[in-house]
């Protein structure tokens, strides 16, 4: 019964842990100053979301603790 739980709790840890890579590496809060001075077509000035991130955030040297964790988890779900 613990080992299912804890397969659980890695599985999804890993999951989080993978979410928050793709999600912090970026500034959204501070755009860059050359942005700044720049207005869109529709007369607003820049947005906080970025134009495009690539894909950059799906490396596996980035990635490799949460992938680490969710194997560890899915392994104790299958054998627990």
């Amino acid at each position: 019964m613990w080992t299912i739980l804890v397969g659980a709790v890695l599985f999804v840890c890993g999951m989080l842990f993978m979410a928050r890579e793709a999600l912090v590496r970026r500034d959204l809060s501070n755009p860059s100053p050359q942005s700044q001075d720049r207005i869109d077509q529709g007369g607003t000035g820049p947005t906080l979301e970025p134009k495009r991130q690539g894909l950059g955030f799906l490396s596996l040297a980035r990635n490799w603790p949460g992938l680490a964790l969710m194997a560890v988890g899915a392994v104790l779900l299958l054998f627990g």
